[in-house]
C-alpha cells in the first residue's frame, strides 16, 4: 500500500527535463508491454521506468549499469494499482530480457553494476521505488542471458548491487530471497546509499545464519522509515547486517532477526581508513524482540571475521530508541567485540516484560557510558562475565511501566505523564547537528516530525504539545485514511 511523503532525499532528485528524458511505461495497454521491452542496456540520465501494476506478477529479471545525473537520475518506479498494490517483481522462473549480458545472474532478482551489455561502469543517481520483489533463493530458477535454466544461490537477493554510486531504494517489499537487499563495496567505489521506507521480511535461508534481511557494505549508507519483519521461520540470519562506513540506522521499526542489528568489520581498505568507518549512529528506533528469538543480544558492534585490525574499533551512538523485549529469559542490549569498541547509550527506553534483572547491558568486552535510559530496577551488567567497563552517570529512571500508550498493541508513543516524559539529557556533541533526532517513525513504513522540546523525552517518540505533531498510530493508515488516528497530546 502507499504511504506517507518522506523527508527530502539526501541523494539529489531534481526535476527532470522532458525535452531530455524518455518514459518508458511497461505493462498492459502500455507502449511496452514487457519489462525486456525496455532499452536497458541504452538508458540515458533522465530517463524513467515507470512498471505498471498488473494483477500476474512480472516473472523478469535484470540488470541495471547506466550513469544518471545528479539533475537527471535513472528512475525506476512501480506505479500502483487501483488499491495501491505495488507491481510484483517474480524471480521465481523469471526470464532475463535478451539483450543484455551480466554475470552473477544467480545472485539477485534485480542486480546492479556488473554487466558486460551494458558495457561496465559505474551506475549512479539511481532510484528505485514502489516495487515488490521476491523469491530470489533456492530452489527457485530462472532463465538466464543465455537461454538456460539456472537456479538461484542461497545468497541471493531480490536487489543485488555489485556496485552504484548515489542510489536511492525507496517504498519497495523485498522479502522471499535469501537476503532481501544485497550491497557490495566494490574496493570503495559503492557509496552514497539511501534506503528509505522499505519493507524488508521474510528473507533468508532455513538453517543459515549468513543470509540477512539487509546485507549492506557502502561508504556512507542511511536506512529511515524501514520496516523489518521477521525473517523466514528456521532462518538464522540477522536482521540488518552492515559493513559500512558512514552507517546511520534512524527511524526504522525493526522486529526479531537473530539479532536486530549485527555492525561489523569491512573487508574494503577504502571503508577502513576513511574517518566515517569509526562512528557509527543508531537513533530513533524501535527494536523488538520476541520470545526465543535466536540471540539474546540485540546489537552487535565490532567484527566477527576474527581479524581484529579491520574491527570497527570506533564508537557507537545509541540514542532514543525503544527497545521491547519479550523474551522470558535473558536479554542482553551490546555486544561490542574487543576492548577498543565503544558505545555511548543515552535517552532510551530500554524495557524488558520479564524481570528487570533480566536486561544486561553488555556481554563482556568494551567500554560503555550510560547515561539518562529508562529501565526496569534490578539490570545487570553481564549475563557472563564483563571484561569491559560500564561507565553508569547515575542519571536513569527506574520504574516499572514507561508509559506506553498500548504496549499490546505495539503503540509505543508515550502517554502524559509517563515516566519516560522529559526525562533525557543532552546529547552528545558528536551527533549534533547532524543527528539531533527530528523526526518519529510512523508504522508501516513512514514519518512525522518530532518536536524538538527539551527536556526531551525518552525513547523514539516525543509526546507532542497541542498544536505539534501528535503521535498517530490507529486503524486505516495502511490506506492513507487517517479519519480513524488518535492523536495523543501532551497537557
Amino acid at each position: 500500500m502507499r504511504k506517507l511523503s518522506y523527508l527530502p532525499l539526501l541523494v539529489p532528485l531534481l526535476t527532470v527535463s522532458p525535452l531530455a528524458a524518455v518514459d518508458y511505461h511497461v505493462g498492459p495497454g502500455q507502449p511496452q508491454v514487457a519489462i525486456a521491452d525496455v532499452p536497458w542496456a541504452t538508458l540515458a540520465a533522465g530517463d524513467r521506468v515507470l512498471i505498471h501494476w498488473r494483477p500476474s506478477p512480472y516473472q523478469e529479471k535484470w540488470v541495471i549499469n547506466r550513469p544518471g545525473t545528479a539533475a537527471q537520475p535513472i528512475v525506476i518506479r512501480g506505479i500502483p494499482g487501483p488499491a495501491g498494490q505495488r507491481p510484483v517483481i517474480d524471480g521465481n522462473g523469471a526470464v532475463t530480457p535478451a539483450g543484455l549480458n551480466f554475470w552473477n545472474e544467480e545472485r539477485g532478482v534485480i542486480k546492479i553494476g556488473g554487466s558486460n551489455t551494458p558495457p561496465d561502469g559505474l551506475p549512479a543517481h539511481i532510484l528505485i521505488e514502489g516495487l515488490e520483489i521476491r523469491s530470489g533463493r533456492p530452489p527457485n530458477t530462472f532463465t538466464n542471458d543465455g537461454g538456460g535454466t539456472q537456479g538461484y544461490a542461497n545468497n541471493a537477493a531480490a536487489i543485488y548491487v555489485e556496485k552504484a554510486e548515489n542510489l536511492v531504494i525507496r517504498d519497495c517489499v523485498l522479502h522471499d530471497s535469501g537476503n532481501g537487499l544485497f550491497i557490495g563495496a566494490f574496493n570503495g567505489q559503492t557509496r552514497n546509499i539511501l534506503l528509505e521506507g522499505n519493507y524488508f521480511h521474510s528473507n533468508g535461508i532455513v538453517g543459515s545464519a549468513f543470509e540477512h534481511n539487509s546485507y549492506t557494505e557502502a561508504l556512507g549508507i542511511t536506512y529511515q522509515y524501514n520496516h523489518f519483519g521477521p525473517l523466514r521461520a528456521g532462518a538464522d540470519g540477522n536482521n540488518l547486517k552492515d559493513r559500512s562506513a558512514g552507517l546511520v540506522v534512524r527511524y526504522n521499526w525493526i522486529e526479531g532477526g537473530n539479532r536486530q542489528l549485527d555492525l561489523v568489520e569491512s573487508d574494503s581498505a577504502v571503508l577502513i581508513a576513511d574517518p566515517s568507518y569509526r562512528e557509527t549512529f543508531v537513533y530513533g528506533n524501535v527494536l523488538i524482540e520476541p520470545d526465543g528469538a535466536g540471540n539474546s543480544q540485540i546489537v552487535h558492534y565490532g567484527g566477527d571475521g576474527g581479524d581484529a585490525a579491520k574491527y570497527r574499533k570506533g564508537d557507537l551512538h545509541f540514542f532514543h530508541n525503544t527497545l521491547v523485549s519479550t523474551r522470558s529469559g535473558n536479554t542482553t542490549l551490546l555486544r561490542l567485540s574487543t576492548p577498543d569498541e565503544s558505545a555511548d547509550v543515552r535517552n532510551n527506553i530500554l524495557y524488558v516484560t520479564a524481570g528487570g534483572s533480566r536486561l544486561a547491558m553488555m556481554n563482556a568486552d568494551g567500554t560503555l557510558d550510560l547515561s539518562h535510559n529508562w529501565t526496569k530496577a534490578g539490570w545487570v551488567d553481564s549475563h557472563g562475565t564483563l571484561t569491559g567497563t560500564i561507565n553508569d552517570d547515575g542519571t536513569g529512571i527506574l520504574g516499572t511501566d514507561p508509559g506506553f500508550i498500548d504496549e499490546a498493541g505495539q503503540d509505543f508513543g508515550l502517554l502524559p505523564g509517563a515516566d519516560a516524559e522529559d526525562a533525557g539529557g543532552s546529547l552528545h556533541p558528536a551527533t549534533l547537528p547532524d543527528h539531533l533526532p527530528v523526526r518519529h517513525y510512523l508504522p508501516h513504513q513512514g514519518s512525522l516530525p518530532r518536536p524538538v522540546d527539551a527536556p526531551f523525552d525518552l525513547g523514539a517518540f516525543e509526546l507532542c504539545g497541542p498544536g505539534d505533531c501528535g503521535i498517530l498510530f490507529a486503524d486505516g493508515f495502511e490506506s492513507g485514511d487517517t479519519s480513524g488516528w488518535s492523536v495523543v497530546v501532551g497537557e
